[in-house]
């Protein structure tokens, strides 16, 4: 599920920053990196059995490179996903989430936008 309206989308900001702003906020750097993209996931439990729920934050390279450390990002719209074990995680508009739960997610984004365009570049 696309998270939309959440004040991330369209920031551009260095990498450095963005990682450490990022990884304080509690999300953790995916290692499915490429020279372009770059993604970050929030894990939140569920007492549902076997039952994951994934916030991404996701950004795409406009300049350098992601494995140099020194790209610039452009932020793209957050996803909220479920994991389904042993299958993997479902980012689909088709997934339903509990008002609660988008409303946690939402306030997660938030708050990473709210640093990330403290460090906002053109």
């Amino acid at each position: 599920m696309r998270l939309e309206g959440t004040g991330i989308e369209e920031v551009i900001v260095e990498q450095k920053p963005m990682h450490h702003i990022l990884n304080k906020a509690g999300f953790i750097r995916g290692g499915q990196w490429d020279y372009e993209r770059i993604t970050y996931d929030y894990k939140i439990g569920s007492p549902e059995k076997n039952i994951t729920y994934y916030v991404r934050i996701q950004g795409y390279a406009i300049e350098g490179d992601v494995d140099t450390g020194n790209a610039v990002f452009k932020m793209l719209t957050p996803l909220l996903g479920r994991h389904y074990y042993p299958h993997g995680v479902e980012y689909g508009e088709q997934e339903e989430f509990s008002k609660d739960l988008i409303e946690r997610a939402k306030k997660l984004v938030h708050k990473a936008a709210d640093e990330l365009k403290a460090h906002h570049t053109e």
